[in-house]
């Protein structure tokens, strides 16, 4: 009995091994597709890979023009001229004619001092010519006498010679007569005050009363305005520029002011012979008309020395060019794609610069260059447009 059953159950067990190697053979074979589905499940051959946005940028038109190289420094408005007026005697002030601050001419009266005594001094001489004159017209009287007599013999040759020595004498007197009266006239018109040259009256330092000495005390300063100059300092290595500047007339100059509304225009006037050793610089010196006296001394401004002009140089902004490792760059946009441009910059000033590397009227891009790549394609929009939005990654790969 035992043995039926054990050959039940293996009989029972082959069938179901039978079974499933049945089974497993049924199942489809990757392998074995038919190429028609293979193919349906590839991407379509013609189709192409998704390419990124245009990038937004902003461009502007390189230029062909005339070039200025300016040397920039700080200078320091000077007169042409400063003088303390101090009296040339010594006396006491009667009069003032001015007052602080007030713009005069040359010869204008400004002091009056106390004339008293040299009046009375010019009056003295005047009665000694008087004097003297009447002496000498007497002297001459007789002389002519003596000669008349020494004609009839009844003087001597001595006689008429003591009279021509009396005559010749008192002509002296009167030639020292006629000097010690210009001295006189000298020392009076010292007792009026006047200015030297045209400017601008600083502090009045003395009144009515008050009692100055010769050479010593000042009076007032005037100061000129009008030209002004402008110094200031320049390296040595810009010295042979400014020095040609100095050969051909003198180069353009222009201060701005520390407000930066105004901007006057002057000239090349002066290049010292030495340079500082100390600091290495040169000290050069400009003249400005100053007719509304915008420029004051001691006043502090912002000097720029047109040293050299580029003719015909390719101009573009400076905030177009970027610094690498390769060097200076731009970026172009050639038909619609963005190009690197390698570039030299020959010259800056101010906010523009002069390249080469480029052509005039090429676009050079201005704004958006830091998203650019070479290649790239770009859309041009105006200065000041908000550039447009640019999908994300998140966002593409959720396209369909």
């Amino acid at each position: 009995m035992n043995k039926k059953f054990l050959s039940t159950h293996l009989s029972l067990g082959a069938v179901a091994a039978s079974l499933l190697l049945v089974a497993c053979g049924n199942k489809a074979d990757p392998a074995s597709a038919p190429p028609a589905a293979a193919a349906a499940s590839a991407p379509a051959p013609g189709a192409s890979r998704a390419t990124g946005a245009p990038i937004s940028v902003t461009t502007t038109l390189a230029i062909r023009r005339n070039f200025d190289v300016a040397l920039e420094a700080i200078g320091t408005v000077t007169p042409l001229s400063s003088v303390d007026v101090k009296p040339q005697i010594t006396s006491v002030v009667t009069q003032v004619h001015v007052k602080e601050g007030q713009f005069v001419k040359a010869g204008e009266l400004l002091f009056t001092l106390d004339a008293r005594p040299d009046v009375a001094n010019v009056a003295k001489v005047r009665a000694q010519m008087v004097k003297d004159q009447a002496v000498l017209d007497d002297a001459q009287r007789q002389l002519a006498r003596s000669r008349d007599l020494l004609a009839k013999s009844f003087i001597s040759q001595g006689a008429l010679d003591t009279a021509q020595a009396l005559v010749d004498s008192q002509m002296a007197n009167l030639v020292a007569d006629r000097a010690a009266l210009d001295a006189a006239q000298l020392a009076l018109s010292y007792n009026t005050v006047r200015a030297s040259g045209a400017g601008r009256l600083g502090a009045v330092n003395v009144y009515p009363g008050t009692a100055v000495q010769s050479s010593q005390t000042a009076l007032v300063t005037i100061t000129q305005l009008d030209p002004v100059n402008v110094s200031f300092n320049l390296p040595q290595s810009n010295l042979n520029a400014v020095l040609e500047g100095l050969k051909s007339g003198g180069a353009a100059v222009s201060a701005t002011l520390p407000d930066a509304k105004s901007t006057l225009k002057g000239r090349l006037q002066f290049v010292d012979n030495a340079v500082d050793a100390a600091t290495g610089t040169v000290k050069v010196k400009a003249r400005f008309d100053n007719p509304d006296a915008k420029l004051w001394p001691g006043a502090f401004v912002k000097v720029a020395l047109t040293a050299q002009t580029l003719n015909d140089a390719v101009v573009i902004p400076t905030t177009a060019i970027i610094q690498s490792t390769r060097g200076s760059i731009v970026y172009v946009v050639d038909k619609g794609n963005a190009a690197l441009r390698p570039v030299k910059v020959v010259a800056s000033q101010g906010e523009n610069s002069a390249v080469t590397g480029i052509a005039a009227g090429d676009k050079v891009v201005l704004e958006g260059r830091q998203n650019l790549r070479p290649d790239s394609p770009v859309v041009e929009r105006t200065s000041g447009a908000a550039a447009p939005p640019r999908a994300t990654a998140s966002a593409a790969s959720a396209a369909p």
